[in-house]
């Protein structure tokens, strides 16, 4: 297939700069939440949360409105996970009638529950449908942009070659690599010299993902790395800045400090974003915990915040948490990097866990 009628990728906001996207993540990159990240600095592209594609499944509408209704200024891609070619390649004629940048397949999510369905990462262990599921998804999008998220393979990296040889083989225009395998899940070091492995042997470019904490530590990913730029999941939660600050280093210029007091607007706008009519307070409180788990992770070293943070069940609770810890020394830094040992997610980062990492489990 010639590549020339397809589209080329849109341009980044730092004109020649590295890339930067917000991974796709469960219950976390809904519209509230990219306008929220927009506020503080948008991404150069966003990736939706993942479309489910099966024989009874259409679009969830939730998913529609955060395509529909961006306002942010940045292209947002369609995540879709399913094994079914016949159901994958009707979500895409579906989703034509929508702004979409493109189509963007997932091979990496490691949540047990999703793999055993043998789609998202679940799909690394068979490269001959991957095969098929690529190529058919290709002629689907025929002019426009085919991207692909994997992980670097299921239980082991034997298949890892061979899928970046499909990759080139189905002409996919940009992919990104979260840096361990399914099993790994999020409790061992990245393997950027797989990412590098990536960059070499790919003709398109390639987004470096997983434990992308940090400005400072997204440009050492680059040149460790060499990709074209970096996927932040996680770490954006934590601090909506990142990207903002990314461009900073990238360009050479100081990386903006932030303060607690910074942190508690930030508290503040993103819960009012994601309320809605009908939101009972409890669970909107549960939810903003959630999110807050990754906060907590850059504002005391010993798990203060999120010690209380935790134990709240009313706004009012929650807030007053959050003015204890975040105002009490409003100039105090909110340090770039997390806390050695503040852990954001005990069931997920830590050789016990069993089950997937939504806000509870995500996948990036």
């Amino acid at each position: 297939m010639s590549t020339a009628v397809r589209a080329s990728l849109p341009y980044g906001i730092q004109s020649g700069g590295p890339l930067t996207a917000l991974a796709p993540m469960q219950d976390v990159t809904d519209l509230a939440f990219m306008r929220v990240i927009a506020h503080y600095g948008a991404p150069d592209y966003y990736f939706t949360e993942f479309l489910r594609v099966h024989g009874q499944s259409h679009p969830e509408k939730h998913i529609l409105r955060s395509i529909d209704e961006n306002t942010t200024g940045r292209p947002v891609f369609a995540q879709l996970i399913g094994e079914d070619i016949f159901h994958l390649t009707r979500t895409v004629d579906e989703l034509r009638d929508h702004p979409i940048a493109g189509i963007d397949l997932n091979l990496g999510c490691p949540a047990p529950k999703v793999y055993k369905k043998n789609v998202g990462g679940g799909l690394l262990r068979d490269p001959d449908h991957v095969d098929r599921i690529l190529g058919a998804l290709r002629a689907a999008t025929p002019g426009g942009l085919f991207t692909v998220k994997m992980r670097i393979g299921f239980e082991n990296t034997d298949n890892f070659d061979r899928l970046l040889d499909l990759i080139n083989a189905h002409h996919v225009d940009l992919l990104s690599v979260h840096g361990r395998t399914v099993r790994e899940m999020y409790r061992c070091e990245v393997h950027y010299d797989f990412i590098a492995r990536a960059v070499a042997r790919v003709k398109c470019p390639v987004l470096a993902n997983g434990n992308v904490t940090s400005a400072a530590r997204a440009a050492e990913i680059l040149k460790e790395t060499g990709a074209a730029g970096v996927m932040i999941g996680r770490h954006a939660i934590r601090n909506p800045w990142l990207f903002r600050q990314c461009r900073e280093i990238f360009s050479g210029q100081p990386v903006t400090r932030l303060t607690l007091a910074d942190v508690r607007e930030y508290v503040e706008r993103l819960y009012r974003s994601t309320w809605h009519e009908g939101f009972p307070e409890r669970a909107h409180v549960n939810k903003m915990k959630k999110y807050l788990n990754f906060v907590g992770q850059s504002v005391d070293a010993d798990g203060a915040f999120l010690h209380a943070m935790r134990r709240t069940e009313t706004e009012a609770q929650l807030f007053a948490v959050c003015d204890q810890h975040l105002l009490a020394e409003p100039e105090r830094e909110f340090v770039p990097e997390p806390y050695p040992g503040v852990i954001a997610r005990p069931n997920c980062e830590t050789p016990a866990a069993v089950d997937g990492c939504s806000l509870e489990s995500i996948t990036a």
